[in-house]
């Protein structure tokens, strides 16, 4: 078997295989008198500049994507939330009543808001500080960020759904008043 025929056999196994061959087993697939290691060598230079690379690890062999595109097959891992009942309210009355404290949130949704929220909306960068209020305590408020227009597809606030469209959608509006 001439050198050029070694390399199509091993470059068969390798880009057949998923894990690494062994240089052994790619030994005994190839007649005695070929030189694995000069073909080892040629398929590597041949390689070498190319979209996949021939690679040793250890004492085996495999192709891989060249180094300098594996950004190209980096999956970006998205995950699903969905936002919890209290999440959704927090964000409602932030968008509609900002800028707005979180005692402020507090009184129109009668219950406490637990800094996980906040903390879950800031995260998405849906919500961000605004300036603090001039009352005593100077309290921070909080106002929607241009990620969360971007994301619900707004050019501003003005396009939210205002209180009409917000019955006819079957949600109650009684603590909601346009900015």
């Amino acid at each position: 078997m001439n050198s050029q025929n070694a390399q199509r056999v091993i470059e068969a196994l390798l880009f057949t295989s998923a894990e690494p061959l062994s240089i052994n087993s790619l030994k005994k697939k190839l007649p005695d008198d070929v030189d694995i290691e000069e073909v080892i060598e040629t398929l590597q230079k041949h390689y070498e500049p190319r979209g996949v690379n021939l690679k040793r690890v250890g004492d085996a062999l495999v192709l891989r994507t060249a180094k300098d595109l594996r950004h190209l097959f980096i999956k970006k891992e998205v995950t699903k939330r969905n936002l919890s009942r209290a999440a959704r309210e927090t964000l409602a009355i932030i968008a509609y009543h900002q800028p707005v404290t979180k005692l402020e949130i507090e009184e129109i949704r009668g219950v406490t808001v637990g800094s996980g929220t906040i903390d879950l909306l800031m995260e998405l960068d849906w919500i961000k500080f605004g300036r603090r209020k001039s009352t005593p305590g100077r309290p921070i408020t909080f106002q929607i960020t241009d990620h969360f227009l971007d994301y619900f597809d707004l050019s501003s606030v003005k396009d939210l759904p205002g209180v009409k469209e917000l019955k006819d959608l079957g949600i109650s509006v009684k603590k909601i008043n346009r900015v």
